[in-house]
């Protein structure tokens, strides 16, 4: 069992900065991968960025140079630094946690409940 909480999101002009976080309370479920995804109006859910817990790391083009994704694997907590942000960014953004269940095996994926950002002028 893991609930997911997500901050860090708001408003901000176009060229500004935000740090999405998403600290996951995980009960018997080993975590594997942690990540952030997107969704914008009337678009699928996307990924923007994700990060192993051995630290490799993967993004979309799009925001490659400008969002870092970090995580501290002692808190489970995920971390998404977005700079240079641009109105395109506009979306909910998502935690999501891959892992895997102490008891069963199984593996799952959880996800948060969003967070909005919005980017204008």
């Amino acid at each position: 069992q893991v609930q997911l909480a997500e901050s860090g999101g708001g408003s901000v002009q176009p060229g500004g900065s935000l740090r999405l976080s998403c600290a996951a309370a995980a009960r018997a479920f080993i975590i594997n991968t942690m990540g952030w995804y997107l969704q914008a109006p009337g678009n699928q859910r996307e990924l923007v960025a994700a990060i192993t817990k051995d630290g490799r790391t993967n993004y979309v083009d799009s925001v490659k140079g400008r969002f870092t994704i970090s995580r501290l694997n002692a808190e489970n907590t995920v971390y998404l630094q977005m700079n240079s942000l641009k109105p395109e960014d506009t979306a909910i953004y998502y935690c999501n946690v891959d892992g895997v269940s102490s008891y069963t095996f199984e593996t799952r994926t959880y996800w948060g409940q969003g967070t909005q950002v919005a980017v204008s002028s």
